[in-house]
């Protein structure tokens, strides 16, 4: 039982602790887990001498200041808050170490499982661990908000803790995530950052990434509408071989006002939308990127309130939503809102954050966080012809805080959509579902 629980742990742990991630587990009462860690950079910390056999290539640290040099990505409570005396002061103690990178990982049980888990150590079938604090998911929420966390996502794990052939793989991956059967579960995994302000006597800047297929009739308009936001921000368009004059209004525009802006322009090499913003986000220059999309349904003066959000630390990854607000008559057709809505609530099932819009064009990050993403893409792989959904994917499965940021969507002015309703219906569903299996049902 124990070596397949503590596999099933690392499997759910490995979805946001990757390879490259540095990991310090505070105060493990066994080697259970971290030694599935023990290929990566990783580290245990005791306040005291403690007699529990670690790998060699584990670090062991006596005090927090030498975590805080350790500086990892993940700090890991695995169990702790069943036993530890002052939840509150150790994580405040935690958070006086966390910088903004920082995410805690931890792994507390479900009341409802206690008789069991009693047992099971009785009948030594588990390790032997003094439990005295059995929590309420509010309870939790509480001592993080006390402390200054704030929760990023929560999964809900493990229906059959010990290991029957096919039964135990069927269950706990298919059956424990759905609505329901996860509120039986053993395992609850919660995800938390550090809220830090950011301290910076200069404002970063913003590179604005516009994919343009077909938009000859907006482009000067978008560029005129543009808000300066940071000292010095960029605007890159990316031309994705229009069958229109696109390109030359591009270049036309481009000199025109390359006095008033600095204007990047370039044609997309290879083909969809999510080339074109990749290719778009390589050649940034600035702390911020944004995508906007080039046919004006999202008004650029909307962007200084995502810069913001992202400048206040309000998020990490700033979601545009268009299912706010009232929207022009002709905006959205009916069916397009209907899958929408359907794909909002699809999707935070799956990442494990709430999404009202995933759909909408406009969204914002650091660039930082988005090199993050892309070193972590060979975990989902090249599967997103769009370029806002690895991104949404990418940044829920690295811990990410995700916000929604209301807009207004306007008509169209120029041109038709690039989307085809039913056909880019289907290719977002076999996304979906591909993601599932990768972040939900693992």
């Amino acid at each position: 039982m124990k070596s397949y629980f503590y596999k099933l742990l690392h499997d759910y742990l490995s979805l946001f602790i990757r390879p490259s991630f540095s990991i310090t587990e505070i105060s493990p009462q066994h080697d259970g887990l971290i030694a599935l860690f023990r290929n990566y950079r990783a580290s245990v910390y005791y306040p005291e001498s403690k007699d529990i056999r670690i790998p060699e290539s584990v670090s062991r640290f006596s005090s927090f200041d030498d975590i805080r040099d350790f500086n990892p990505d993940i700090i890991l409570l695995n169990g702790n808050l069943h036993y530890e005396p002052d939840i509150l002061s150790m994580l405040r103690s935690l958070h006086e170490i966390c910088r903004h990178k920082t995410r805690l990982a931890i792994i507390y049980y479900s009341s409802l499982w206690r008789p069991l888990i009693r047992m099971a150590t009785a009948l030594h079938l588990r390790f032997r661990t003094p439990e005295q604090n059995w929590l309420s998911h509010e309870d939790v929420d509480n001592f993080l908000y006390l402390a200054g966390f704030e929760k990023v996502r929560k999964e809900f794990h493990v229906l059959c803790p010990v290991y029957i052939p096919l039964v135990s793989a069927a269950v706990n991956r298919y059956i424990a995530p759905l609505p329901f059967f996860r509120h039986l579960t053993m395992v609850n995994i919660l995800v938390a950052r550090p809220l830090l302000s950011n301290k910076s006597d200069t404002m970063p800047s913003m590179s604005v990434i516009v994919a343009a297929r077909n938009e000859a009739g907006t482009i000067e308009e978008l560029i005129k509408r543009i808000p300066r936001m940071g000292p010095d921000d960029e605007l890159i368009i990316v031309e994705g071989h229009s069958t229109d004059n696109t390109w030359e209004k591009v270049r036309e525009m481009t000199i025109k006002y390359s006095s008033a802006m600095n204007i990047v322009s370039v044609k997309q090499d290879g083909k969809g939308k999510g080339d074109a913003v990749r290719k778009g986000f390589g050649l940034a220059k600035k702390e911020i990127l944004a995508i906007l999309d080039a046919d004006l349904s999202v008004a650029p003066e909307d962007l200084p309130e995502f810069y913001r959000a992202i400048v206040d630390n309000k998020g990490e990854f700033i979601n545009g939503s268009r299912l706010v607000y009232p929207m022009d008559a002709k905006a959205m057709r009916f069916f397009n809102m209907i899958g929408n809505k359907f794909f909002a609530g699809a999707f935070s099932f799956v990442t494990g954050q709430r999404f009202k819009d995933t759909l909408c064009g406009t969204k914002v990050l650091t660039r930082g966080n988005y090199a993050k993403i892309a070193a972590a893409r060979f975990y989902f792989g090249d599967f997103d012809p769009f370029g806002d959904f690895d991104l949404i994917f990418g940044a829920s499965s690295l811990g990410m805080k995700i916000v929604d940021l209301p807009v207004h969507y306007h008509e169209r002015t120029y041109g038709t959509t690039n989307i085809s309703r039913w056909k880019h219906g289907i290719l977002l569903l076999r996304m979906l579902i591909f993601a599932a299996r990768k972040m939900k049902f693992i």
